[in-house]
């Protein structure tokens, strides 16, 4: 090569070097930008718009439950509410909040300069606004929005469908493609990009728990798309999947949703297992105890995850042999379940434990997560399930679950890595009234659905008989309590990001990792060089 030659090829690497250190800015930095941590902050607030839209609807639900009788909204549009509030919830508010807090700390976590596919990472988000526009723009459509619940049951998302069908199964479809390529994404930068010397048993429990979750993905978001696809084909291409009448089979729509289904209930709550486990030992200023056992715990989880789907279908009249069978393989996720939360009991045992937000969330999440997997235990037993089934008894369930275990766990994992994302201590006393309003209302807003379900009372229904209308008063108000707690959140993000007590590269005493090594707030490529551990 000529002396001109390398000169060219050098002054080309340098333009390349200040392009790579370059920061767009306005529009075009969010519109192009393939930074895990640009890309992390646009899933956060997304998912963070949606939570306050699927909130808005689940009070409209509130509000006509308030008391007996039709008042504020017509059966129809009560049942599109209540199947929209699910979706959004699940695929736009849980699931992407996980994924921003994946792209923000896992690069962080690993040594990492920056996602493995960074342009698949811009893809994988942008396409999820387009999602949740298609499924939001059928409410103005003359057929209205989907009505027949979040889990579609066939015939009801199909014979007897509304007109929105398509639009449902096509936004449906865009979700998932979004939650495959950033999966694909979380493997590869997990398994190919560790800096030297992190094996596999010595990464960070928050990043081994969204490693699982990834493959959990993998599998089970086509299993999701071939439902949708059949749904669509029995709606309007003449097909007979799920229609009795041509040979299909109601009932098999429901093992494929709920092998689908029951992986998606961990897809949602493994990443908070992470969170947990990375919060407790930093404020109880030891190490977690049990890291292998943490490990092997979770992957257990995923595993039986896959062969317990048909608890949900007790009632549909399977063979003896098949009710035992999956009776006893649910009630064994306890055992894995259990030995978590005995680990981070263990954790804060003789630990010398401040009580920061993130700790009080993890604490709150700790306690309330275990009464949600109790009244699953409950629901494992068969013939006390034919009992709870399709009561209020199992949204009591599952809320417990999804609300109190991944929606504080998301809350934990905010507070603590909000000074490493903004440089700036958010407000304690604002974040203090933050937790204890939103712990009391969610009680009061959740607790009493179990003595509802209990009584008898049906979900999914826009009017109930005179006896559960006191309880149900009570839930309503717990439920407008929160809704409006989550405002006080947002003004405290707000007030973080314009500016505060300036906080250093380790604002947590007992905090470990890769991500208190670099400065606060973090910068925009975090390691030219990949670290060393020991």
């Amino acid at each position: 090569m000529t002396t001109d030659a390398i000169n060219d090829q050098s002054e080309h690497d340098s333009h390349g070097d200040d392009h790579h250190d370059h920061k767009m800015t306005g529009l075009k930095r969010w519109l192009y930008t393939t930074n895990h941590k640009d890309i992390g902050s646009l899933y956060l607030w997304f998912s963070f718009i949606m939570f306050l839209t699927g909130g808005a609807m689940a009070l409209v639900i509130r509000a006509e439950l308030f008391q007996p009788g039709l008042q504020i909204v017509e059966p129809d549009f009560f049942n599109q509410m209540t199947t929209v509030h699910g979706l959004i919830m699940v695929f736009g508010a849980i699931m992407p909040a996980f994924t921003g807090l994946a792209n923000w700390m896992l690069p962080m976590m690993v040594g990492a300069p920056d996602m493995a596919l960074p342009r698949l990472n811009n893809w994988s988000f942008w396409i999820l606004p387009f999602a949740f526009s298609i499924l939001l723009a059928s409410f103005f459509m003359e057929s209205g929005a989907p009505n027949f619940g979040w889990t579609f049951y066939a015939p009801l998302s199909t014979t007897y469908s509304n007109g929105s069908t398509a639009f449902f199964v096509f936004a449906v479809h865009i979700m998932g493609i979004s939650s495959i390529m950033g999966a694909i994404n979380i493997v590869v930068t997990i398994m190919n990009m560790r800096a030297p010397g992190m094996t596999y048993m010595k990464m960070p429990l928050f990043v081994w728990t969204f490693f699982i979750t990834a493959y959990l993905l993998i599998a089970v978001m086509p299993v999701l798309a071939g439902t949708v696809t059949m749904v669509l084909t029995d709606t309007y291409f003449g097909t007979s999947f799920f229609d009795a009448a041509g040979g299909g089979d109601p009932v098999m729509f429901q093992h494929i949703f709920w092998f689908f289904g029951h992986p998606e209930v961990y897809i949602m709550i493994l990443p908070a297992f992470g969170i947990v486990s990375t919060t407790i030992p930093a404020f109880s200023r030891k190490k977690l105890f049990g890291y292998s056992s943490m490990v092997y715990a979770t992957a257990s989880i995923a595993f039986l995850s896959f062969i317990v789907w048909a608890h949900h279908m007790f009632t549909t009249g399977m063979p003896l042999f098949g009710e035992l069978f999956f009776m006893y393989c649910t009630m064994l996720i306890a055992v894995p379940t259990g030995v978590k939360v005995f680990n981070w009991a263990a954790t804060m045992w003789r630990g010398a434990i401040s009580f920061e937000t993130p700790m009080l969330f993890s604490i709150a999440f700790v306690i309330l997560f275990t009464i949600g997997g109790f009244s699953g235990l409950m629901l494992a037993m068969t013939p006390v399930d034919f009992q709870y089934h399709d009561t209020y008894f199992v949204v009591a369930h599952f809320h417990y679950v999804l609300v109190t275990g991944a929606l504080f766990s998301i809350f934990a994992g905010a507070y603590y890595w909000l000074p490493k994302w903004t440089g700036h201590m958010y407000n304690d006393s604002l974040s203090k009234w933050h937790f204890w309003c939103s712990l009391v209302s969610v009680n009061l807003l959740f607790f009493p659905m179990h003595f509802l379900g209990l009584a008898g009372m049906p979900r999914r229904i826009p009017d109930y008989a005179l006896q559960f209308a006191d309880f149900n008063k009570w839930v309503s108000i717990g439920g407008f309590a929160f809704g409006l707690s989550q405002l006080i959140f947002l003004v405290l993000v707000i007030k973080c990001i314009k500016g505060g007590e300036k906080a250093s590269a380790k604002p947590w005493d007992g905090a470990e990792g890769l991500e208190w090594t670099v400065p606060s707030p973090a910068p925009y490529h975090t390691f030219e060089k990949p670290p060393k551990i020991d």
